[in-house]
C-alpha cells in the first residue's frame, strides 16, 4: 500500500477495516471465555475471568509496547525505503518477542494469586481466577511473537494476512472453550487453556508465513541488532509504559470494583467486554494514524501529516458515536449473552449503569488515542508517556481516593473519572502534535531553503 503519494482517505479505510476485524477477532478471544463460563459455569467464573483482564494487560503492556516501537520503526524504514535495515528489525523484533514471552509468562504464572489478593479479589472469585490466569499467561511466548510480527506487517500495508491467521486461531478458540467447558468440565481454568492454545495457533501460522516469503519481511534468525533494538526500546518502551499507565489506574478501579459484591463485578465484567469491541473498532483508527504518519514521515512529505490527523479523528468520531450509541440502545440484549439464568437482571443492570457513563461517550477514547498515535507516528513517545502519566493515571487514581468514599454506595461515581480523564488527556495529545507538525514543516521550509541557496 502506497501510503506516502496519492489519494489518503480511500487507502486509511483499506487499511482500518482489516486491522479491525483482526482486532475484534483477537477480543473474541476474551469474549468466548467470559460468555462459555458465565452461561455454563456461574457467576463467580464469569466474575474470576472478568477480573484479571486489567491486571492481565498490566503485566503485559510493557512488552507489547516494543511491538508499537516495532512498527513505527518499520514503517519510517519503508517510507525512506530503508528495507535492509527493516529486514534486520525482523529478526531483532522476533528474538525480542519470543525472550519477552518466555519471561512474562513465568512472572504471571507464579504471581497471579498474590497479585489477585492485592487486588482485594473475593474468595469465591479467587478460586476461579487463579487457575484461569496461570493457564492464560502459559501462552504468552505465542501471543507475543503474533503481536510483534503482526505489527511488523501491518507496518507495510499488509493487515489482511494478520487477519486471516486470527481467524483460524478464534475458531481454535471456541472450539477449544466449549471442549474445556463441555466437554471436560474445567470451567475458568478450561477457557484459560483455550486461549492459550489459540495464542500458539495463530503465532504459528504467522511464524510460517514469515519464513516462506521472500520481501524485507522474511524471518531469517534469530539475530538482534544492537541499533534497531534500540530504536524500538526508544519509541516502544515510553509506549509500553504508557499501556501500564493505563492498566494501573484499571487495576485501581478494579480493585474498588471488587468490593462491591459478585453480582455487580460480573454485570461489569460483562460490560467491560462489550465495550473492548468498541474499543477494539476505535484502537484500528489509532494503528492507522500511527502507520500513516510514520511512513509520511520517513519519506519526508509533511505535508500530508495534518490531513492524516484530521481525516483520522472524523473516522474515529464517526466509529466511536455509532456504536456507543448501539451499546446504549441494545445494550440490556447484549449483556443477556454473558448472563445466567441466576441473577439474570441484577447483572444486566449492573451493565446497563456502565453503559451510560463509559460506552455512551466512548468516542472521546478513541479521540485520545488517536492523537497519541499522531504523536508515535512522528517518532514522539515520550510527551504521550507523560501526559498519560498525569491525564489517566494520576487523575484517576486521586478520583478513586478522594471524589468515591464521597459515594461509597454508587459505583457511578467511579465510572464518571473514564470520560473526564479521556478528555483532559485528549486535548493535551492534540496541542503536542500541533506544536510538533508546525515544527516539522519549519525545518523542511529551512532544508528547502538552504538547498535552494
Amino acid at each position: 500500500m502506497n501510503m506516502t503519494e496519492g489519494p489518503l482517505l480511500g487507502n486509511m479505510i483499506l487499511f482500518t477495516l482489516p486491522v479491525m476485524a483482526s482486532g475484534i477477532l483477537q477480543l473474541l478471544f476474551n469474549t468466548a471465555d467470559v460468555a462459555v463460563v458465565g452461561k455454563f459455569v456461574g457467576e463467580a467464573a464469569m466474575a474470576a475471568v472478568g477480573s484479571c483482564g486489567a491486571l492481565i494487560n498490566l503485566i503485559i503492556n510493557l512488552f507489547i509496547g516494543l511491538s508499537i516501537g516495532a512498527g513505527v520503526v518499520a514503517a519510517q524504514d519503508l517510507g525512506a525505503k530503508r528495507y535492509d535495515d527493516v529486514n534486520k528489525l525482523v529478526s531483532t523484533a522476533l528474538t525480542a518477542s519470543l525472550v519477552g514471552g518466555i519471561l512474562i509468562g513465568i512472572f504471571g504464572f507464579f504471581m497471579a494469586e498474590p497479585l489477585l489478593r492485592l487486588m482485594k479479589t473475593k474468595e469465591d472469585v479467587l478460586v476461579e481466577a487463579v487457575p484461569y490466569m496461570r493457564a492464560y499467561f502459559c501462552g504468552m511466548p505465542g501471543c507475543f511473537v503474533y503481536n510483534y510480527m503482526a505489527a511488523l506487517l501491518r507496518s507495510g500495508g499488509d493487515t489482511k494476512r494478520p487477519l486471516y491467521f486470527l481467524t483460524v486461531s478464534g475458531v481454535v478458540n471456541v472450539l477449544f472453550n466449549l471442549l474445556m467447558v463441555l466437554g471436560f468440565g474445567m470451567g475458568a481454568v478450561g477457557v484459560g487453556i483455550a486461549t492459550a492454545v489459540s495464542q500458539y495457533v495463530a503465532a504459528a501460522l504467522i511464524v510460517v508465513y514469515m519464513l516462506r516469503q521472500n520481501g524485507y519481511f522474511r524471518i531469517t534468525g534469530f539475530r538482534v541488532s544492537g541499533a534497531k533494538l534500540g530504536r524500538m526500546i526508544t519509541i516502544g518502551l515510553p509506549a509500553g509504559l504508557q499501556g501500564c499507565m493505563f492498566s494501573l489506574s484499571n487495576v485501581i478501579i478494579q480493585s474498588t470494583i471488587n468490593g462491591y459484591s459478585t453480582v455487580v463485578v460480573a454485570g461489569n465484567a460483562a460490560a467491560a467486554n462489550i465495550e473492548g469491541y468498541v474499543y477494539i473498532a476505535m484502537n484500528s483508527v489509532y494503528q492507522t494514524a500511527l502507520t500513516f504518519v510514520g511512513q509520511n514521515v520517513g519519506a519526508g512529505t509533511y505535508e500530508r501529516i495534518k490531513k492524516i490527523a484530521w481525516q483520522c479523528a472524523a473516522m474515529v468520531t464517526v466509529i466511536g458515536v455509532v456504536l456507543g450509541a448501539v451499546l446504549l440502545l441494545f445494550g440490556d440484549k447484549l449483556l443477556l449473552i454473558y448472563a445466567s439464568k441466576d441473577n439474570r437482571d441484577a447483572i444486566v443492570e449492573a451493565g446497563i449503569r456502565r453503559f451510560w457513563l463509559i460506552g455512551g461517550p466512548y468516542f472521546l477514547c478513541g479521540l485520545m488515542d488517536v492523537g497519541c498515535g499522531l504523536l508515535r507516528g512522528m517518532g514522539k513517545a515520550v510527551q504521550p508517556m507523560i501526559v498519560a502519566l498525569f491525564g489517566t493515571c494520576v487523575f484517576r487514581i486521586v478520583w478513586v481516593a478522594v471524589v468515591c468514599p464521597l459515594y461509597p454506595d454508587n459505583i457511578l461515581a467511579l465510572y464518571v473519572s473514564y470520560p473526564l480523564s479521556w478528555v483532559l488527556t485528549a486535548g493535551v495529545h492534540y496541542l503536542f502534535f500541533l506544536f510538533f507538525y508546525r515544527r516539522l514543516m519549519k525545518q523542511k521550509r529551512a532544508a528547502a531553503g538552504a538547498a535552494g541557496a
